[in-house]
């Protein structure tokens, strides 16, 4: 009998772009793809047998799991969601990206000290719970900020902060809302930053991304206008190291030039990272890239 086709189930938030995409790759490479929604989860305890299912399908069977977005929840979702990923890691399936990746990668703080414990350059950057230690923040790095949420991506919710009354407000506001203030040194950049795409220790493909005019976000979702481009050495070599310091196979490396120092800095590892832009501007079919990488892991 001809081996059975592999089958690769993937967690969604929704049917999107990149889930098409990953069918279209699916069918020609022949992989049996299973988009399944995370809140589609259950998990059994007390009777025999594999300890999660989605959707009434059992991923006993599956050849590989690729996690595709984390989508938002209450904390009891999130937290729910992330004990599945551990057990399903746990029970000996390949999941990409592993569990702990998935968490490093999704919280700004936790992501950039493991960056810099591995010593690799990021911005100054302050973490705190109160306005008054946000204000103190605020002065020690020059006045000029980038107010970040902790859980965030595609460069939604970011505000430059450079008067020391909006600051005040703005500080003040999110102490109110019981948030994290995660306050960031505004870096003097040429107007883009580089993405590179991460996958089994290589750097498939990469590209520029330039602000829009007027705007100091390269962030394609907001505007951004993407350029392939082929990273040198050096950058190519920070990529792989930042993935490696948060534990990441899979990942969308953000590397931005500081001109006051002439010097690259990491601003992000997202180990969910979208690929559309990218795989137009450089040609790559990231897509079957991904799926040929999870069904080599058991060949």
């Amino acid at each position: 009998m001809p081996p059975a086709r592999p089958r690769i189930v993937t967690l969604v938030s929704g049917l999107g772009w990149h889930v098409e995409d990953l069918r279209r790759a699916a069918t020609s490479l022949d992989i049996e793809l299973e988009p399944l929604r995370f809140d589609r989860l259950t998990a059994q305890v007390a009777t025999p047998g594999f300890p999660l299912q989605a959707e009434n399908h059992s991923l006993a069977n599956a050849h590989a799991l690729l996690v595709r977005m984390m989508p938002p929840g209450s904390l009891e979702q999130v937290v729910f969601r992330m004990d599945a990923l551990h057990l399903l890691a746990q029970s000996g399936l390949p999941v990409v990206n592993s569990p702990r990746a998935v968490e490093i990668s999704v919280d700004k703080y936790l992501s950039l000290a493991l960056l810099h414990r591995a010593r690799l350059p990021v911005p100054p950057t302050f973490a705190v719970e109160t306005a008054k230690d946000a204000l103190a923040a605020f002065e020690a790095l020059g006045g000029d900020v980038i107010v970040k949420p902790l859980f965030g991506s595609e460069g939604r919710g970011l505000v430059r902060v450079s008067d020391p009354e909006l600051a005040r407000r703005t500080f003040h506001t999110l102490e109110h809302l019981n948030a994290v203030i995660y306050v960031q040194k505004t870096i003097n950049h040429p107007g883009h930053d580089f993405r590179a795409f991460v996958l089994g220790g290589r750097v498939l493909c990469a590209m520029r991304r330039f602000a829009p005019s007027g705007d100091w976000r390269t962030n394609i979702a907001i505007g951004g206008r993407p350029e392939a481009c082929r990273l040198d050495s050096s950058l190519e070599t920070l990529a792989l190291a930042a993935a490696n310091a948060v534990g990441a196979t899979l990942a969308g490396v953000d590397i931005l030039i500081d001109l006051d120092k002439n010097a690259p800095l990491i601003l992000e590892v997202n180990a969910v990272p979208g690929w559309r832009a990218l795989s137009q501007a450089a040609g790559v079919d990231i897509a079957s890239e991904i799926l040929s990488h999870l069904r080599d892991l058991r060949s």
